[in-house]
């Protein structure tokens, strides 16, 4: 399922932003293009980075688990359900919760 995020930015964050990026000048402030090609490739940069920490992290935790016998899949979406599916996944969100209350 994938998701649709909009974002707001406010005008003057807009103008800082085109110090840097990239835009027509004849669509200065019409057209996001250069907003929206940036957006697209730092989301696109997290995720790969995320992506990685997970597949390092799990592949390691897959090949000591001598419970695990499956062979571990070979493309990122069978990984990804295979991993999230387990009983000792857990999401940011759990961890953070679980540690904050080990600290009382």
């Amino acid at each position: 399922m994938a998701k649709t995020i909009t974002i707001s930015i406010s005008d003057v964050d807009e103008k800082i932003l085109y110090n840097d990026l990239l835009s027509t000048v004849s669509n200065y402030g019409v057209d996001n293009e250069g907003i929206k090609d940036w957006h697209e490739k730092a989301s696109a940069g997290k995720i790969n980075n995320c992506w990685k920490r997970f597949q390092q992290e799990w592949t390691t935790k897959l090949m000591n688990d001598d419970s695990f016998t499956d062979k571990i899949p070979s493309n990122k979406t069978d990984f990804v359900n295979l991993v999230t599916a387990r009983s000792d996944y857990k999401d940011r969100a759990t961890r953070d919760a679980e540690e904050k209350a080990a600290r009382g």
